[in-house]
């Protein structure tokens, strides 16, 4: 059954449009009931993003939450990943973040978090909408069993703390010059602190948050200001981080931009080398580049593949025992220590392997040549453009002329109104040709 509320990174979209006080009252209260078992004072952490409409959703989700008895504990600006160790370290019931992500500041988002850590399972999230859709009136909370909130402080310090023991006691990053872009969103301030106090050189951009400018110019969705630095001030490498500090890109001392399916691979090497895998494999996704499969398999290691979303990389990691995953956007996730991608301990690893390798970072960090891939978005109104006959007819001739040595992904997105049409082979001439005539057949019926 198609879900109302959650796409595949919690419940996303434009703030004071589809992300409403009065939705953002309801999940607090729905997500609440939810997870208010036993005779205890239930608690929830909630953090958020630099964005405007923090405010307004912080609000709205404290009064959802009291009113059903729940203490509501504040932490402020803090990343996603942050929120998943706290919920779980504090013996919180729930954990909320307030985030979009990499999405522009007009948008956000409710992500949930359990009292383990994990982003909530496809069944606790239907429990929830059902609950969202019903008379939550005659749920409430009696007048004298309200829940209380507060702002706590030293939330960030922990944190800190959290991402500096992943490593051990010896690494030190001195003598590493580095540039930090922070895409002026949830990790402003612990991401230059982090690296600062373990040793580094750091210059930080994207720490100038002002509400409005998350995400803008900035951050691992647009490396052109951290590049330019990067070579302006002749770092070793550059650093760029998400609105909400899930996801880290690199850039080397060249400027040359090293993405996730490339990180994935130096740490699933320095893993291997040092015998910290719990399986010989990586877990990614469906877009993740076919070089990185083969590469990998060179090493004797599997790759395997699960369908868009941190979320489902994670759910095959704790399903199998991986402790490696990932996405070519940059989710990393390292379940030795995390419970959903973080960028900032994905930097961590990738620079104590530069550290250790005393080479250039485009040396360390290219570990094999991806294979030509076009990706292409097409946005749609309304209405499901993948189930137009003429649209499935020309998606299959592209996968047939594709053959074994390529592939085609077809896909909406879980975020926002657009198909993603990803093709992929040795021939980069023929990828182009057929994603191009999938993205001509979809906006044909998609206008």
């Amino acid at each position: 059954m198609a879900r109302r509320y959650f796409g595949t990174d919690g419940i996303r979209g434009r703030a004071n449009r589809v992300i409403t006080p009065e939705l953002a009252l309801k999940v607090g209260q729905a997500a609440g009931l939810v997870f208010r078992n036993g005779d205890h004072k239930h608690r929830v952490l909630i953090g958020k993003d630099t964005r405007l409409s923090g405010y307004m959703i912080e609000t709205a989700l404290v009064a959802g939450f009291t009113s059903v008895g729940m203490d509501v504990l504040l932490t402020g600006p803090i990343p996603t990943p942050a929120i998943g160790m706290l919920a779980r370290s504090m013996r919180a019931d729930l954990g909320v973040m307030i985030s979009a992500s990499h999405n522009p500041f007009d948008d956000n988002g409710i992500k949930l978090f359990g009292p383990d850590g994990h982003k909530l399972s496809d069944k606790t999230e239907s429990k929830i909408e059902e609950l969202i859709d019903s008379d939550l009136g005659k749920n409430l909370a009696k007048s004298d069993d309200l829940g209380r909130a507060k702002r706590i402080d030293g939330v960030q310090d922990r944190y800190i703390e959290f991402a500096k023991l992943t490593l051990p006691k010896a690494v030190s990053f001195e003598g590493l010059r580095l540039v930090i872009d922070c895409a002026n969103g949830a990790a402003y301030k612990v991401a230059p602190g982090t690296l600062w106090e373990l040793g580094a050189d750091v210059i930080s951009i994207g720490v100038d948050p002002d509400g409005f400018n998350i995400n803008k110019d900035c951050g691992s969705t647009d490396l052109a200001a951290l590049c330019r630095k990067v070579r302006e001030m002749r770092a070793d490498i550059g650093i760029a981080l998400d609105g909400d500090a899930d996801r880290v890109l690199i850039v080397d001392e060249r400027g040359h931009v090293v993405d996730g399916d490339q990180l994935l691979a130096v740490i699933a090497e320095s893993w291997k080398e040092d015998g910290r895998l719990q399986r010989p494999g990586v877990v990614a996704t469906v877009m993740s580049n076919l070089g990185l499969e083969r590469h990998l398999g060179s090493l004797g290691l599997e790759l395997v593949r699960t369908p868009v979303g941190d979320r489902y990389v994670l759910e095959q990691m704790r399903t199998h025992g991986y402790n490696v995953g990932g996405e070519p956007s940059g989710h990393i996730i390292l379940s030795d220590y995390t419970t959903t991608g973080d960028g900032l301990i994905a930097a961590l690893q990738v620079l104590a392997v530069v550290k250790r390798g005393d080479k250039p970072v485009s040396a360390l960090c290219h570990r094999f040549e991806p294979l030509p891939q076009i990706l292409k978005n097409v946005r749609y109104q309304k209405g499901k453009p993948l189930e137009d006959a003429q649209v499935r007819s020309v998606i299959a001739s592209a996968e047939r002329k594709l053959g074994l040595g390529g592939r085609l992904i077809v896909r909406p997105s879980g975020t926002e109104p657009v198909i993603r049409v990803m093709g992929e082979g040795d021939d980069r001439s023929l990828v182009e040709s057929v994603v191009d005539d999938v993205v001509e057949a979809l906006s044909e019926v998609a206008a």
